[in-house]
């Protein structure tokens, strides 16, 4: 007769999981977000600890914000199936959340059995403290030396850092600037390792592009070899349970390592999909040597390497152009007193994304709940740019839409006035401040609307926010070019087939 299984009997990492599914809703949303508190369901961690590749005899193990202790179970278990396995473990955990540290210590005291079962020596402890201040007090004192760990297995928090907290002098002292603590947690890992130890952490994608990650992006290259890359394609399955629709990434770094020539990139569905397709892409292609701001990208299929290259191909960046683009200079919030609900005199257009229609911004909009009109006087001149054809971008698109780039003509033939206001959820393209000349100014954003231009920035941006740099950063086709591909553009955007097949032809 079987007889039922207890907590005690559970394996450590079945154990966790259902830890993990029974605190999730009783946390504090408020302390949780405060926290970042996303918790590794077993599938992402059984995968998170495959990706090590061979283990020292002696490991000592990192898990930085803990949990339940999900990572380090399927670490343990992932060690001690090995043929050529270590034969000792010693673990070292950090963990604030004192009701997460009560699960923890279950999760390690399972491990311990699973090791004395397998004949392997483990040691552990749980360190409920700050893991960022912690890392960082060695480095501040004479007399001791920060850890030193053969591999570390990350699931960070997600949170930003405060400039003047005690959170982001502790980083600066170990040289690291960031302004997000999982990347923080990742930079002082990486810094605690030995050389030649393994990192393994899923975190959001957002750091491989963008100006705010741009230290980190080069802290971590400089400091490390990145030899792995998992993408889960649905951006709502990875922590799902957790209602996170943030696209996360898995990768592996390996510490004081020259770079190899290649990036192992996979794919899957989802963390339940075990079919993952997986490519050898060349390190030039992830991190091109032409790139100012060391963008990661990520082209995951064949197709994606060959469209990259396509894109690339285009003769142009913006400045060849003689097109600069730049932010909505409107932060409605504090210019709270001087916005209007509908146009009245003595007031300028106010443009939104809400106002984008049919490729063209429609205004104004009566029914819409953002204003309509910003009031012109002294105080919000500089706010304003002169009357001419700009193109504008969406700056963020919602998780749901399938787009990424969503362009939109802003024509002073539509809307009769001299001045404008382009909100700051807006990019918009301009000339030294001024308007575009009109077929360019269509055919620039026939160009943006394209299915391919679209998949190409996916590459690169992993997050649902479209930042100036990033339309810097890309490659355009010639002024004649995108002038011919203006006169496509009649009283609406073409449908998005011959759309495509115009910028195809660019290509």
């Amino acid at each position: 007769m079987l007889l039922p299984e207890t907590p005690d009997s559970l394996p450590a990492l079945s154990q966790a999981d259902a830890a993990r599914r029974e605190v999730s809703p009783t946390l504090d949303p408020k302390q949780r977000s405060k926290l970042g508190q996303f918790m590794t369901p077993a599938p992402i961690a059984n995968f998170m600890a495959g990706m090590f590749d061979h283990l020292p005899e002696t490991v000592r193990l990192l898990d930085a914000g803990a949990g339940v202790g999900s990572l380090t179970a399927a670490f343990v278990r992932e060690a001690i199936a090995r043929k050529q396995g270590p034969r000792s473990l010693d673990v070292t955990t950090f963990e604030v959340d004192s009701v997460l540290g009560q699960h923890l210590a279950e999760t390690l005291a399972a491990c311990a059995r699973e090791c004395e079962e397998a004949g392997v020596a483990l040691t552990s402890r749980i360190i409920p403290e700050d893991y960022i201040l912690h890392a960082a007090a060695p480095l501040l004192s004479e007399h001791s030396a920060p850890e030193q760990y053969d591999c570390a297995i990350l699931n960070p928090p997600y949170a930003k850092i405060n400039t003047g907290s005690k959170a982001r002098k502790a980083l600066s002292s170990m040289g690291i600037e960031t302004t997000n603590l999982y990347t923080a947690f990742v930079a002082a890992a990486l810094a605690q390792l030995k050389p030649g130890g393994q990192l393994v952490a899923i975190t959001p994608r957002s750091f491989c592009n963008g100006p705010y990650f741009e230290p980190f992006r080069r802290f971590m290259l400089e400091h490390s070899a990145l030899r792995k890359i998992h993408v889960y394609e649905s951006r709502k399955q990875a922590f799902k349970d957790d209602e996170v629709l943030q696209e996360n990434i898995i990768y592996q770094l390996i510490k004081s390592q020259p770079q190899a020539a290649a990036v192992r990139i996979s794919l899957s569905h989802s963390p339940q999909d075990l079919d993952a397709t997986a490519r050898d892409v060349p390190f030039a292609e992830v991190v091109l040597s032409s790139d100012p701001h060391v963008f990661i990208r990520l082209p995951v299929s064949k197709e994606d390497g060959d469209l990259a290259q396509r894109v690339r191909a285009l003769p142009c960046a913006l400045r060849d152009l003689g097109v600069a683009v730049s932010t909505g200079r409107v932060v409605d919030f504090r210019a709270r007193d001087h916005l209007r609900k509908d146009p009245e005199p003595g007031s300028v257009p106010l443009i939104y994304p809400g106002h984008f229609d049919g490729g063209y911004v429609s205004w104004p909009k009566p029914s819409a709940r953002k204003p309509n009109a910003l009031v012109s006087n002294a105080e919000t001149a500089a706010l304003m740019v002169p009357r001419g054809t700009y193109v504008l971008t969406k700056r963020f698109s919602s998780k749901e839409e399938k787009r990424r780039l969503v362009a939109a003509v802003y024509d002073p033939g539509r809307i009769d006035s001299d001045l404008v206001g382009f909100e700051n959820h807006l990019n918009y393209f301009h000339s030294s401040g001024k308007g575009l000349p009109g077929d360019l100014a269509l055919g620039l954003a026939l160009f943006l609307n394209s299915t391919a231009v679209d998949q190409y920035f996916r590459q690169f941006s992993g997050h649902t926010q479209v930042n100036a740099t990033d339309l810097r950063n890309l490659h355009y086709p010639a002024v004649r070019q995108l002038e011919e591909a203006g006169g496509h553009f009649g009283e609406t955007l073409p449908d998005q087939e011959r759309i495509d097949e115009i910028v195809e032809a660019l290509l």
